[in-house]
């Protein structure tokens, strides 16, 4: 698992102050990509009648400061034991899309800051189911749980979700077509070609470099086949150096509720792929001590803070696995150090600004690899998992959830006493396999016989191609 010649770092003190320092910036950047990535998305789905994006909440700082915050309360309840850094989830794009296009009963007429306040609070419900699996896991064990939430399920649930996204990867991108290229072949470009740390944050570069080609043209006094700007620096010429992130506390509606909350199945499963590939790559069984209930609760209670702030909800990450596995230093106070950073740079409203002139085609750039490797991770979890489709069961109930996460475009409506109750199609979808695969006989799937096919059980992107044969030690 460890490179020869390479001993791991356990005690980053050794390495001195400054050392330390360099390190936790690294790990910053390795999320940072993803990360911010998220709210610029949602921003580009919550719109009010003039087109602007939401002003409060889901913004780049508020993600920032939520993702270094909730770093911070997932290391207290692990114990300070887990090397692992909580960023913006992707698995959740789809139900802010969907709230953000709610138009029945009072979202009807609802503005953008409102719905995604409603939005947010079906994140902080998500981020309490987490303890529900928590208390189930310790009560029972994860074995047991994990037998109704096999890869027959969650795979085509996350298929579901990157394909939903589909339609605003080509929208954002149709804005300018040459950006969107340029975007996504840099992606492609780094994500098969990097090496090192370049390797691990594609994503990043991708922005990065293709932000900067879109100045230049810009400057050349290009515009779009529109006729308007590459990019608009104005709200960057007004923005402060030193501010408070604009927090929106978040608001309750069963209707978001049910968008939101059933995406916490994904969410759980990529926290648990991680948790083994983390423990792999440390050569520490984390699973076991501090335990996957202290390590869910924590995500859960970053993914719950987040939300009732505004933020988007939090996951491990991958992309800071891979710093792991490129770094050797397994001391998680690098990534409390990178944490700190995030929340520091929460605080700069200048670069905040900066980060939203992003160019709508270049979102839509990105989009086309992110909504596409999402639907591809639920592949992956299927293939990797040995997920044998030749069987009746395992087509029905993949067939099923197909059908409805895709086919139910809105929803399933119903009133239950004077409440108007509205089940997305992902919602539907989850019930369905989750039922199919209770009462169906010939489940059988356990956790843990397949360590690499465990790893890919939720929606993660990262680069990293750690080793994790020896997960079980």
């Amino acid at each position: 698992m460890e490179q020869k010649g390479m001993e791991p770092i356990r005690d980053a003190k050794t390495l001195g102050k400054g050392r330390m320092l360099i390190l936790g910036l690294q790990h910053m950047f390795a999320m940072f990509g993803a990360t911010v990535l998220v709210p610029i998305l949602v921003g580009g789905y919550f719109k009010d009648a003039t087109g602007e994006p939401v002003t409060r909440g889901l913004t780049v700082a508020v993600t920032l400061f939520c993702a270094g915050f909730g770093t911070i309360i997932f290391h207290i309840c692990s114990k300070f034991k887990v090397p692992a850094f909580l960023g913006s989830s992707f698995a959740f794009l789809g139900g802010f899309y969907t709230v953000a296009n709610l138009n029945m009963g009072k979202f009807a007429s609802m503005g953008a800051n409102d719905k995604a306040a409603y939005a947010c609070g079906g994140v902080v419900i998500a981020g309490c189911l987490y303890f529900i699996l928590a208390i189930i896991i310790k009560l029972v064990g994860i074995h047991k749980v994990m037998r109704f939430l096999p890869p027959i399920v969650t795979g085509p649930i996350i298929i579901c979700i990157g394909l939903s996204l589909a339609g605003s990867a080509i929208s954002n991108a149709s804005a300018n077509w040459l950006l969107a290229f340029i975007a996504l072949a840099v992606i492609i470009i780094f994500n098969i070609w990097g090496k090192g740390m370049f390797k691990i944050i594609p994503i990043l570069m991708g922005v990065a470099i293709s932000y900067l080609v879109a100045v230049i043209f810009n400057a050349f006094g290009m515009t779009n086949p529109d006729g308007s700007a590459l990019i608009d620096f104005s709200s960057v010429a007004s923005a402060s150096f030193v501010g408070i992130p604009a927090f929106q506390i978040c608001k309750f509606d069963i209707t978001a509720i049910l968008v939101m909350a059933p995406i916490a199945i994904a969410s759980m499963m990529e926290h648990i792929g991680d948790m083994s590939a983390i423990s792999a790559t440390v050569g520490e069984n984390f699973i076991e001590d501090p335990g996957l209930h202290r390590t869910l609760m924590g995500d859960g209670l970053a993914t719950a803070f987040a939300g009732f702030l505004g933020g988007p909800a939090n996951t491990t990450y991958g992309e800071n696995t891979g710093v792991l596995e490129l770094s050797k230093v397994y001391d998680p106070v690098v990534i409390r150090i990178a944490a700190v950073m995030a929340i520091v740079l929460s605080f700069v409203p200048k670069f905040s600004a900066i980060i939203s002139t992003m160019p709508t085609a270049i979102i839509g750039g990105i989009s086309f690899m992110l909504y596409g490797m999402i639907s591809a991770i639920g592949v992956r979890n299927i293939v990797e998992n040995r997920v044998d489709l030749t069987k009746s069961r395992n087509l029905i109930i993949a067939g099923v959830i197909f059908v409805c996460g895709l086919g139910f475009s809105d929803g399933l409506t119903f009133n239950l006493g004077s409440t108007s109750i509205t089940l997305t199609a992902l919602a539907i979808a989850a019930i369905a396999g989750i039922i199919l695969n209770a009462i169906l006989p010939g489940n059988d799937y356990k956790f843990g016989e397949n360590p690499k096919g465990d790893h890919s059980h939720g929606v993660f992107i990262t680069n990293s191609d750690n080793k994790i044969e020896d997960s079980d030690k």
